[in-house]
């Protein structure tokens, strides 16, 4: 199995794999793991409370760090999208209103394991020379 070294990429992936094509199952949601381990059933409630506004919680950060996603599917991956709006974004911070840096991408290392990769839509959430190195891999960034 593969691993990422930017949990932020890897979250893009999750996106693409997990809430956009439904091929990396079972479906995480936040909501439903705070209500198995008698947390809770309202993700804003459990953020506030909890001190997480705006910040990952980390049941969803441990979940989704320990999440294994096989080479087949990495394989599959031909764009992906990154928007403030995404799905997994919600999931880690239900409270996170996209207005900070919480999660930027540092580095893109972690494109060796996805050997299809030609598109990544919102690339302006990337720095110049994140961009630059898109471009040098033949990636579109738009």
């Amino acid at each position: 199995m593969a691993t990422f070294t930017d949990f932020n990429l890897k979250l893009v992936v999750v996106e693409q794999l997990m809430y956009t094509d439904g091929t990396l199952t079972p479906v995480f949601r936040i909501a439903e793991l705070l209500k198995e381990r008698g947390l809770g059933d309202d993700p804003w409630t459990y953020a506030y409370d909890h001190d997480l506004a705006y910040k990952v919680v980390p049941e969803a950060r441990a979940h989704f760090e320990a999440l294994e996603i096989s080479e087949e599917l990495l394989a599959s991956v031909r764009e992906l999208v990154m928007d403030g709006g995404l799905r997994v974004y919600q999931e880690c911070a239900p409270v996170w209103d996209g207005e900070d840096d919480l999660f930027d991408i540092g580095t893109l290392d972690d494109l060796a394991l996805l050997p299809n990769l030609r598109r990544i839509s919102g690339s302006e959430f990337l720095g110049p020379e994140l961009r630059s190195a898109l471009t040098a891999r033949g990636i579109v960034a738009d």
